[in-house]
């Protein structure tokens, strides 16, 4: 393949592009030219893909990239380049473990049993307000959006009336046609809303993360802002759209939908399945060679770049046989979708817990639920870097 830029057009919605799961049965690792004329990897196969997320000689540094997505490349010059101080996702060690040490403790799977409480009651009032509103109802405006963007504001200390603001500028930042100074806009305006919500915080502390990092000590107010910025996008982003597409796939299986609806020992699960089959980050992981390394029989030189397909991985029959099919009932775990390796997602215990209350809940309020335009007007997030559905019209 010699012009290749990861598609994000699927010619089925829940599936990957065909033309990336083909490369899948020629080879784990394929050659492919980058949109800046580089020549680089793009990986198909579940190992492989663990290999390489795992290994240290892999990079996450902005700087060592090349670009998928060129306007992403084009903001303010260097600007693209520069990782904010406590924006941990995009480091290497030692940095990056300074800043995971001092945020795991709140995303354990124990503290996140703790909230579950909590987000039973979030879920129960969307779904009151779901009940009294006029149908049909937009199920990503109503419910699969509030849910996370409540909790990771209730975690972080971020007052809940200001989202308007930080989704909008949110979508913006995942939107892959946006030019490069709105989605500047989008981060500057987040990064001085955190920063002087950090100054107050500092001057009025609450019982909340935010103040927890404060009265820590360890952090000064841009690395709080860059470690508030990544928690509170990612937070309510990537679940919202897992609860939007994973409605929309139990809709259109009914006998999966039953299952996620009527056996709770199913429940858990069904949501790795779900997390699997749907993976919502089509775009990457990308990292970048520091020395040559072997893999699969392919040798990746330093510098060059290697983009990990994790629709396609997370399908690959050598680890999920009959990976195309949504079988909530399959042994699902050890899929790649949060990641592997230590920037495997920080908060994926919140997620799972976030989707286990809510799917169910929603199935048993609403037994009859049911698409309100047929399946092919479902608007589709393709145009986006995180997967998902735009609106996903329902009546019951």
């Amino acid at each position: 393949m010699s012009d290749l830029t990861l598609t994000t057009t699927r010619q089925r919605p829940f599936d990957p592009p065909d033309e990336i799961a083909e490369l899948r049965e020629q080879t784990p690792i394929h050659r492919m030219t980058y949109a800046d004329g580089h020549l680089g990897w793009i990986v198909t196969s579940y190992a492989a893909a663990r290999a390489i997320l795992a290994d240290a000689r892999f990079s996450n540094r902005p700087e060592l990239m090349h670009p998928l997505i060129p306007a992403r490349m084009e903001l303010a010059g260097d600007q693209a380049l520069r990782v904010p101080p406590g924006f941990f996702l995009r480091m290497d060690a030692p940095e990056h473990t300074r800043y995971r040490k001092l945020l795991t403790g709140q995303f354990t799977v124990r503290r996140m049993k703790e909230l579950e409480p909590r987000i039973a009651e979030i879920t129960d009032s969307c779904l009151d307000a779901m009940e009294a509103a006029a149908k049909p109802v937009d199920l990503v405006q109503e419910f699969a959006l509030p849910i996370p963007s409540l909790v990771i504001c209730e975690l972080l200390g971020v007052p809940y009336e200001d989202r308007a603001q930080f989704q909008e500028d949110t979508k913006v930042l995942v939107n892959l046609e946006i030019k490069a100074e709105d989605a500047m806009g989008a981060m500057t305006r987040i990064s001085a809303y955190l920063y002087g919500l950090i100054q107050r915080k500092r001057a009025k502390p609450e019982d909340d993360l935010l103040s927890g990092l404060i009265e820590n000590g360890e952090l000064n107010d841009e690395e709080l802002t860059g470690v508030a910025f990544l928690l509170l996008v990612a937070g309510h982003e990537t679940t919202a759209n897992m609860l939007g597409l994973g409605t929309y796939a139990l809709l259109t299986n009914p006998a999966q939908l039953a299952l996620m609806r009527d056996d709770p020992s199913a429940v858990e699960n069904g949501v790795e399945e779900l997390l699997r089959y749907l993976t919502i980050i089509h775009l990457g992981p990308v990292r970048s060679a520091l020395a040559d390394v072997e893999i699969e029989g392919r040798l990746i030189k330093a510098g060059e770049s290697v983009a990990i397909h994790l629709p396609v991985a997370n399908r690959d029959p050598s680890r999920f046989p009959d990976g195309d099919a949504l079988d909530l009932t399959r042994p699902a775990t050890g899929h790649l979708t949060f990641g592997h390796g230590i920037h495997q997602c920080l908060g994926q215990q919140l997620a799972r817990a976030e989707m286990r209350i809510a799917y169910p809940a929603l199935l048993r309020r609403f037994p009859g639920l049911r698409l309100a335009i047929s399946p092919e007007e479902v608007p589709m997030r393709s145009d986006m870097s995180i997967y998902g559905v735009h609106r996903l019209p329902v009546t019951w």
